[in-house]
């Protein structure tokens, strides 16, 4: 797991190549699998795969969301607000295992934050993402995951670089 983790970046340029349905399989069933409060599985997903409509999902963010285009996968991932007042952690925590279960895959990704940014002035990223794939009102959109193979190559992280002085013992 730890060499796992030390291999995980942020992946913005993808192959195109499409992601197997093997592998996509695999991924809803990690989505799935992912811990929830009090199992309450406050958590939605959307798996995307048409590239016209990642594309207009591109554009929730501008220039922050618009390395989406590139990747053949796209997941949103969602959190009922109305089920368990842990959505936020509970669609947290599937799409770092999601991104986990990616990269173990042999794929890229990378998270999109949507919740609490805005796509215009006028628009919030999640209204407008709510409204391009029809969600329900009472489900938020926490974050859009872009899923692909890798077009770019960047180095793990090395443990000495680590910010240890951010871990304490006992007490602060």
């Amino acid at each position: 797991m730890i060499e796992l983790l030390k291999k995980r970046r942020s992946i913005r340029r993808f192959k195109n190549i499409p992601v197997e349905r093997e592998k996509l399989e695999m991924l809803k069933e990690a989505a799935l699998l992912s811990p929830t409060s009090k199992n309450l599985h406050s958590w939605e997903f959307i798996f995307v795969d048409d590239k016209d409509m990642i594309g207009r999902l591109a554009d929730a963010r501008g220039q922050s969301s618009a390395f989406l285009k590139e990747a053949p996968l796209c997941l949103v991932v969602l959190g009922n607000e109305k089920a368990n007042d842990t959505w936020i952690e509970d669609a947290s925590i599937a799409a770092i295992i999601v991104q986990l279960t990616a990269l173990s895959l042999g794929l890229g990704s990378c998270w999109i934050q949507i919740r609490n940014r805005m796509h215009s002035q006028e628009v919030s990223a999640e209204d407008y993402v709510r409204a391009l794939l029809n969600i329900p009102r009472e489900y938020r959109v926490v974050c859009l995951i872009a899923i692909g193979y890798p077009a770019e190559e960047k180095a793990p992280h090395d443990s000495s670089e680590l910010r240890w002085d951010k871990i304490h013992l006992n007490k602060w």
